[in-house]
């Protein structure tokens, strides 16, 4: 299962905050941003992904983050 969001990440370094976090409640999943993107995509790929989870989780840091 594949889930794509679009965030307002800015920096390379709050994405790799973020990744960090975002293993911690995703391990074994392949996570990655694309900030080269206009949407700033989230990609997250493994089984059971939990798509609210992963909203709260970049809410919680301030950031913006829907399902695409």
């Amino acid at each position: 299962m594949v889930e794509v969001f679009k965030t307002n990440v800015q920096r390379v370094k709050e994405a790799r905050m973020l990744l960090n976090t975002l293993i911690e409640y995703f391990p074994g999943h392949k996570i990655n941003f694309d900030l080269s993107d206009c949407d700033k995509i989230l990609r997250i790929e493994g089984e059971n992904v939990c798509p609210q989870k992963i909203i709260e989780v970049l809410n919680a840091g301030n950031y913006q983050c829907m399902i695409l």
